[in-house]
């Protein structure tokens, strides 16, 4: 990609083959998962938030990074544990089936937490 992407197409759109197939199954998966929630760009990579922000996903040379929030990680951190990861971060190989299932869980997690962080600030 040579220039910043202002929209999730435009940044999946720098991408071809395989990783744009995936990077879409994503976005459905979180949008599906999501339904209220925001798509934008933050840090450069697809973002999507509700009340604050909720997920991101990048794709790199050999996996795709999911970022679900620190609290994102510990709650599914059994099921995490298979693959390379941070505090708030994921790398899901590119060269194994990406966890479709696991995304749609994760999210709707955050989701959760999202809306009762929301309501505890009113």
């Amino acid at each position: 990609m040579n220039s910043r992407p202002v929209t999730i197409d435009e940044y999946i759109a720098g991408f071809s083959g395989e990783v744009r197939v995936i990077l879409n199954k994503i976005r459905s998966t979180v949008r599906d998962a999501a339904p209220e929630a925001t798509e934008t760009i933050n840090y450069q990579i697809p973002t999507f938030t509700l009340n604050g922000n909720l997920v991101h996903f990048a794709a790199f040379k050999n996996h795709i990074g999911f970022y679900p929030t620190p609290s994102g990680m510990s709650a599914f951190a059994g099921e995490l544990s298979a693959y390379k990861g941070a505090k708030g971060s994921v790398q899901f190989p590119l060269d194994q089936p990406i966890p479709y299932d696991l995304i749609a869980r994760i999210v709707r997690f955050r989701v959760v937490e999202n809306k009762q962080k929301s309501g505890k600030k009113k």
